[in-house]
């Protein structure tokens, strides 16, 4: 074989390699494309939960907030009848003639006052159970902020 004969069929093997490398480029790229796009849904389907976590996140304090403005309320009105009973409690004294009549109003009030402080004592069990939700939602909406932010940091694979 001649010099001029091996360049040829070397340059043929070598255009064969190339054109075979082509098509493995092909393939490589179609998917690289079907992995980018699978992981564009799954990068919007995070950030879907991100945002109704947000939005569940954002929900819960406000529940919170409303159950803290009852707790303050039932607070004022525990401590407006505790200050009521022990007013009742020198008028009695005062009033030996009157006892009677105010034996009565300090019992009702120790009965509004005991529900007054029942309610306080419910509505923090509720602000307790809302800021363990606000606390959970929280670590769920920073492990898919992580996620999304790994997400967006790796390269796409070839």
């Amino acid at each position: 074989m001649s010099t001029r004969d091996a360049t040829i069929v070397a340059n043929k093997n070598h255009a064969d390699q190339v054109q075979a490398d082509a098509v493995l480029l092909r393939v490589q790229i179609g998917e690289a494309k079907t992995a980018s796009a699978t992981l564009q849904k799954k990068m919007d389907d995070t950030k879907a939960e991100s945002d109704q976590l947000k939005a569940d996140l954002d929900k819960a304090n406000a529940i919170i907030a409303g159950l803290q403005a009852q707790l303050d309320k039932t607070r004022v009105i525990a401590t407006d009848f505790q200050t009521q009973m022990e007013e009742a409690k020198v008028v009695s004294i005062k009033h030996q003639g009157e006892v009677e009549n105010a034996v009565a109003q300090v019992a009702v009030m120790q009965t509004q006052l005991n529900e007054a402080r029942a309610d306080a004592a419910q509505l923090q069990t509720q602000l307790a159970d809302s800021k363990a939700q606000i606390a959970d939602l929280q670590a769920k909406l920073d492990k898919d902020e992580k996620v999304i932010a790994q997400r967006q940091k790796t390269p796409a694979k070839n």
